[in-house]
Order: structure tokens, then sequence, then C-alpha cells
């Protein structure tokens, strides 16, 4: 056999063999571990995309949604666990709760497992974790926040007018993450009717939460609870009396004074909620 045939036999043989204890994991000398099976490779195991929001403010009533997104799942489970008692709520898509309002969203081929929480309650605030059936378990937490949404008319609960002058609310609508899609006003049980007499206007700006109801030269006819109802919030009233002739003692409750500072803090507040959230 030439030099040249028999340096090619020894160096494929040595190859073949290089390669078979490189699959089989064995080491060559005493100072090399087994490599690692490419299934149990860190890059394979499953992790969480950290894109997604951890913090979820809703309203009472108002459906709120917890996304959770896992990369590399592979065959394993992913369940949501209410943290405060341990209670698991969903796994994969089935839900493990008798409490029907927990639901698990899920869209074949997605990442993304969502808890979808209908009609919450104040009760329900708290944290959520999203986990996945490694070994060891590997969790993300995620908090819920439902506030009580309430309505506020700025001034007394009670408005004393002249008749001849106006009738002007200002409506703040607090607690609520998101603006409204609509705000209502009531005299009575009544939507107010544009269209029943002239002088009445209504501008509502959802950005800043508020609505102004503003009744011109008012009559004693005009008097009544007049309310301010949001849409996902509590509404809020104040009872209006057009009177004739002089100034009752009882006007003299609301100065404007004292309007004047209520009508300030309650501004101060809707600007401090308006910057936090």
């Amino acid at each position: 056999m030439e030099w040249g045939n028999l340096l090619f036999f020894i160096l494929t043989t040595w190859n073949i063999l290089f390669l078979t204890d490189s699959i089989h994991g064995e080491p060559r000398n005493g100072n090399e571990s087994p490599q690692t099976p490419f299934w149990e490779q860190p890059f394979s195991q499953p992790y969480f995309d950290n894109s997604t929001r951890r913090e979820t403010t809703t309203t009472v009533g108002q459906t709120a949604y917890l996304h959770c997104r896992v990369r590399n799942l592979g065959d394993r489970a992913v369940s949501w666990i209410r943290k405060r008692d341990l209670h698991i709520l969903t796994v994969g898509i089935l839900t493990y709760t008798n409490d029907q309002r927990f639901q698990a969203l899920h869209t074949d081929g997605s990442d993304e497992w969502t808890l979808k929480v209908t009609s919450p309650q104040s009760r329900d605030s708290g944290v959520y974790e999203c986990q996945v059936s490694t070994e060891p378990k590997i969790s993300q937490a995620f908090l819920l926040n439902v506030v009580v949404s309430k309505a506020k008319i700025i001034g007394n609960a009670e408005l004393y007018i002249k008749s001849g002058s106006d009738i002007n609310l200002t409506c703040i609508v607090l607690q609520t993450p998101d603006p409204p899609s609509f705000i209502y006003w009531y005299r009575g049980g009544n939507v107010i009717n544009y269209s029943q007499r002239g002088g009445i206007s209504v501008v509502t700006e959802k950005q800043t939460r508020t609505s102004r109801l503003l009744i011109s030269r008012a009559l004693p006819s005009d008097s009544g609870n007049y309310t301010c109802s949001p849409s996902s919030s509590d509404a809020a009233s104040v009872f209006v009396h057009v009177l004739n002739g002089e100034q009752p003692a009882a006007m003299q409750h609301g100065t404007n004074t004292n309007r004047a500072i209520t009508w300030t803090l309650d501004m101060f507040l809707l600007l401090l909620q308006c910057f936090l959230l």
C-alpha cells in the first residue's frame, strides 16, 4: 500500500471514531465531560418573552386580559395560578376552577397564553402567575388591579340658583384606566333631551374625563335631581333648586369661595390621576 493511501486510511478511521464518541457523548480522554444532548441545551428550553405588560388596571365589571408569552414551549403546558391561594385556574386552554369568569385564550402556533377575567371584582385584585411545566417549573408574575371608578360632580350635593341664571355642572370621572366611551346626563330618570327646550349644551372631553352640562336661563321647572353617568363608572348626582325672588338662607351654604376651593381641589385630583395613569 502506498504511503499516501495509508495516511488517508488512518485519518479517515480516526475521524469516524471521533464522530462516534461525540454522538454518544463519550469523553475522548479523562479530562473531558460528555456533551449535553441537543434537547437539553439551554437555548432550546422554554423562556418568557418580557415584552408583555406585567401590570394591568381595569374597573369593576370591565373584562381584563393578562398576556403571557412563552418561547420554545415544545410539549410543555402553560398554567395560570392565583398567587394568594395557589389556586390553579387554567391548564392549557382548560379551566380548572368552578369560577367560569376565568378562561385561558390561545391560538395554535402562537406563543401567547392569555388569562381572560370576565366581570372582575375588587376581590380579584392581586398577583397571578403564568407557569410552565419544566423541571424545575418556571413562572412569571402579573399584577391585576381592579378599581372602582366613580363620577363626581364638582360642588355641593345641592345647588340653589335664581331663576334666569345658568345651571352649570361639571362632572369628572375618577379612578378609571381608560377614558369613558360615553357620559350621559339625566334629570330624574330621563336622559336630558336637547330638543325639549333651547339653551342646553353638553361638552364632553374623554381624554380629560370631564363633561360639562350648561342650561341657560334656568326656570323653576328645571329643578330636579341631575345625574352624571359615565360608562363603566358609578354615577354621581346633585339636586338643583331653581328659585324665584330673593336668595334664601339655604343659598348661603355654597358661597363662591367654597365652590372655588372645591373646584380647585377636584381638578387637582383629576390632573394627578391623569399623570399617574
